[in-house]
């Protein structure tokens, strides 16, 4: 699992560190896996160019520039201004062998070390007009901790920002390295260790495939489980304009770990939902969660009717629109930008500008978790807790993907799962079962999909798995 922290964290973190080893050793280790990584990731016989700013963030980059100097390789460094760059650092690069010159044109491998994590988003005057060269001729940038010009601590771009393909960063990932829309600036993300202290604080966290450990009791089926054990979801779904929304939501929702599928809604709709899906029951009785909206007719009943159960809920689509003031079950919401900014009574633009504090906004406001859908969804439960989900392709923006997977989290609400961890780990494993389609896609593609990698991430092979199989 990845973990990104906020500046005020780190720095904090690296005042303490800097107590006991100081902060000249500091540098020294981020520099040295600095120019570890951009050794690995440059060729040998081309000249990078260093883009240098103010402060330690510049001083992490002169010393890396020294260490590659003095491995045989070519160097230049832009200097944003020479009189603040950092002294001892611009010396040992150019002790080294390193070249000030005058711009960055003409060449091919840059290191962005203009600003760091103290800066504030969007580039002015020179270093803009580096970004605008980034820009237009894209060479290969390595940025030093985050890309020069994003928010750091909230993933906005409001102004130029240096467009990265790989992203050293020291300690932790920070949030606007992995939160849109900033985060498809930072490229591949690399984070090197320089001995800060962050346990226990709390993290953005972003769950990847090999977490399925932390989930599996809740979700594998003991031996003595039966369909109601393993928990029973009501789903209500779809309409007369949207019939095939209650067959996607369906399919996701047994691909789910959940023992059995309650399906309520217009006769005719589910005569042809049990004719698709003969294990489905076709009317209402208990249930442990609900799934409502997707695809469905706008009104405010199927929601209410669900929520008379007080059993845990996904709220998805038109169910969307009939929000109570706030929750009193479990509730996740599975809004994308355009039905979020309805919701809270903002443009959708602002939504897709700034998704993190709008997703905690309208979790604090319905006491909801929410699934903010998105290039890089985001989950934020009421308590601030929040992850973003870091799989997928974008070949799952398509019709229907959004009913798999609110199907596929109300199965495992039902199975045991809290919002924030359904919605985590539905999102996870539906971008996984993207991935391994590669594309293009359909949604039933990925619900067809989703059952195997929910085994594979609960149970993951072991060293010696298949050894002696015929191939």
């Amino acid at each position: 699992m990845l973990t990104a922290h906020t500046v005020a964290q780190v720095r904090a973190a690296e005042e303490v560190a800097a107590a006991d080893a100081g902060w000249d050793e500091l540098m020294r280790r981020a520099a040295a896996g600095l120019a570890q990584h951009v050794a690995r990731a440059l060729p040998a016989t081309e000249t990078l160019v260093v883009l240098v700013g103010p402060g330690n963030n510049g001083g992490d980059a002169l010393f890396a520039a020294a260490h590659l100097c003095r491995e045989g390789r070519r160097v230049n460094l832009c200097l944003l201004d020479e009189t603040k760059a950092h002294p001892a650092g611009l010396a040992a690069a150019r002790e080294a062998g390193a070249q000030v010159v005058d711009g960055p044109e003409g060449h091919r491998h840059v290191v962005d070390a203009i600003f760091g994590i103290g800066a504030r988003p969007g580039l002015e005057g020179t270093a803009a007009a580096w970004a605008e060269w980034v820009e237009r001729e894209r060479p290969f940038v390595v940025a030093v901790d985050v890309p020069s010009g994003i928010g750091v601590d909230d993933g906005r771009l409001d102004g130029p920002a240096i467009r990265a393909d790989l992203t050293v960063t020291f300690a932790t990932a920070k949030h606007g390295l992995l939160l849109g829309p900033a985060s498809a600036l930072a490229g591949r993300v690399e984070v090197v260790d320089i001995g800060l202290d962050l346990a226990g604080e709390p993290a953005l966290e972003a769950l990847d495939a090999g977490d399925g450990a932390r989930f599996r009791d809740a979700i594998v089926p003991g031996h003595d489980a039966h369909k109601y054990t393993r928990g029973v979801l009501g789903v209500r779904a779809g309409s007369p304009q949207y019939a095939g929304a209650a067959h996607l939501c369906v399919a996701g929702a047994q691909a789910g770990p959940a023992g059995m599928i309650r399906f309520v809604g217009a006769q005719d709709l589910a005569r042809r939902v049990v004719d698709r899906a003969p294990e489905i029951v076709a009317r209402r009785g208990r249930v442990q969660a609900w799934v409502v909206g997707s695809g469905g007719e706008d009104s405010p009943v199927p929601l209410a009717s669900a929520l008379r159960d007080e059993v845990p809920i996904v709220v998805d689509a038109t169910a969307l629109h009939h929000l109570p003031q706030s929750f009193e079950v479990d509730a996740l919401l599975t809004p994308h930008a355009g039905e979020l900014a309805a919701v809270l009574g903002v443009d959708r633009e602002a939504v897709e500008a700034d998704p993190l504090r709008h997703a905690r906004e309208a979790a604090e406001r319905y006491t909801a978790t929410v699934l903010l859908k998105g290039p890089r969804t985001l989950v934020v439960a009421p308590d601030g807790r929040t992850r973003v989900n870091l799989s997928g392709t974008p070949w799952l923006g398509t019709a229907g993907a959004g009913d798999v997977l609110a199907g596929f989290i109300g199965s495992l609400l039902a199975t045991g799962l809290d919002a924030f961890d359904a919605g985590s780990v539905g999102a996870l494993l539906h971008g996984l079962a993207a991935e391994r389609l590669r594309g293009p896609l359909v949604a039933s593609d990925v619900a067809r999909q989703l059952g195997s990698v929910l085994h594979d991430f609960c149970e993951p092979r072991r060293p010696g798995d298949g050894e002696g199989e015929r191939p």
